[in-house]
């Protein structure tokens, strides 16, 4: 558990969890731990995800907002009532985080020390973030945004000039069993407002029944939801076993080279995969191989889609996803922040529904049960003498 104390003693002691990957660290961080992470630019998905876990105190090897962007991530946190350090003087490594993981700390007067053979031990020094410094930090940002697009553009057309010609090609061919043609396809992303927008189109969804892919964490998005991913699609670095292990077909994103170290994972779980090599993200993978599949519509929940969300991914450029959107034209709708546009209203056809369900089996009840059909007969009966 963590604890926290009075002035002059320990703020805050509790055991550490740490990992240079946040999405990492999040499946297996509690309340009760310290979080140590190398995150800079924390992003409201990552924010969010450290908040569902419950945690009190994070420790960042990086900066929270670098001033590249107006990150907010740290203002989430902080609104939250998360306590945030920046540490000072520490070399950011994978032995670092493997070292310093599991060990019981403690945080004072901007110091961080372990336990080690019944000693505490000092480790590093740290800047604690507080609300007004991050908010400086966002008006820096904001004053530079201007340059900030301007390079991102840049950026962009320059390599949708180098990558054209990959994307003009058709992806390489894989064999399916899940059928996309003439169906409406519903790529999810785990992105900003992807649990909104999933809640929103529950409606379209139920009718519809389109194919389900999920783009990694994408699939533990719509299994929270209570759907059945029918196709995964990424290099599998943040979808859970349990999503894997679905029955959902599963296609690891390989790099042109056709190295894919995903496929570890997929083959240590006893699972059957595709091997698909392509360029960009696995999300423009996803929506490619449902525009080669002839999918009647593809329809995006939580995808990337602009410079904000690329910055955050830690990404210069968007050229990929410009030129894949490009090629499929009409057939993609891009369902980000729906869920801000139309809230559906309550369906009374399908509540009706429901009474007609609940009714039935009381009324067979009644009809097969012999007292109950005694007790209704004499009711009718006396109902009668008294009308006559």
């Amino acid at each position: 558990m963590g604890k926290r104390k009075g002035s002059g003693a320990h703020s805050y002691t509790a055991v550490v969890a740490a990992d240079l990957k946040t999405k990492q660290l999040c499946k297996r961080l509690h309340s009760h731990h310290i979080a140590i992470i190398d995150h800079p630019d924390v992003d409201e998905i990552a924010a969010q995800s450290l908040l569902e876990r419950g945690v009190k105190v994070v420790l960042n090897l990086s900066p929270f907002m670098t001033g590249q962007y107006p990150a907010e991530g740290a203002r989430q946190l902080l609104t939250n009532g998360v306590t945030l350090y920046e540490v000072l003087d520490v070399d950011v490594s994978d032995s670092f985080m493997e070292w310093i993981e599991g060990k019981y700390a403690t945080i004072r007067e901007g110091n961080l020390y372990i336990l080690l053979e019944e000693k505490w031990v000092h480790v590093c020094r740290l800047q604690q973030v507080t609300v007004p410094s991050i908010l400086n930090r966002w008006h820096e940002a904001q004053d530079k945004l201007d340059d900030t697009l301007s390079s991102f553009i840049d950026n962009t057309l320059l390599y949708a000039s180098k990558e054209k010609d990959l994307f003009l090609k058709p992806l390489c061919h894989v064999q399916l069993h899940t059928k996309m043609e003439q169906r409406h396809v519903v790529v999810v992303v785990r992105g900003k407002h992807y649990r909104e927008d999933l809640l929103t189109l529950s409606s379209y969804i139920r009718e519809y029944r389109p194919v389900l892919i999920g783009v990694d964490g994408g699939a533990d998005a719509l299994m929270e939801a209570g759907y059945r991913p029918d196709l995964i699609v990424g290099d599998m670095d943040s979808v859970s076993d349990k999503a894997l292990q679905s029955g959902a077909e599963i296609v690891v994103h390989a790099f042109m080279d056709g190295t894919a170290p995903g496929t570890t994972r997929v083959k240590a779980l006893g699972l059957p995969c595709h091997i698909l090599a392509a360029p960009g993200t696995s999300e423009d993978v996803a929506m490619l191989l449902a525009y080669e599949k002839e999918a009647e519509l593809i329809v995006t929940i939580g995808a990337h889609t602009n410079m904000i969300d690329f910055l955050e991914k830690g990404r210069k450029g968007m050229a990929s996803t410009l030129l894949v959107r490009t090629k499929i034209g009409t057939k993609l709708i891009d369902a980000k922040g729906v869920s801000h546009l139309y809230r559906p209203s309550e369906s009374w056809k399908l509540w009706g529904w429901c009474i007609v369900a609940m009714l039935l089996p009381v009324s067979a009840a009644l009809v097969i049960n012999p007292i109950t059909r005694h007790a209704v007969q004499m009711i009718w009966t006396s109902w009668r003498t008294w009308t006559l």
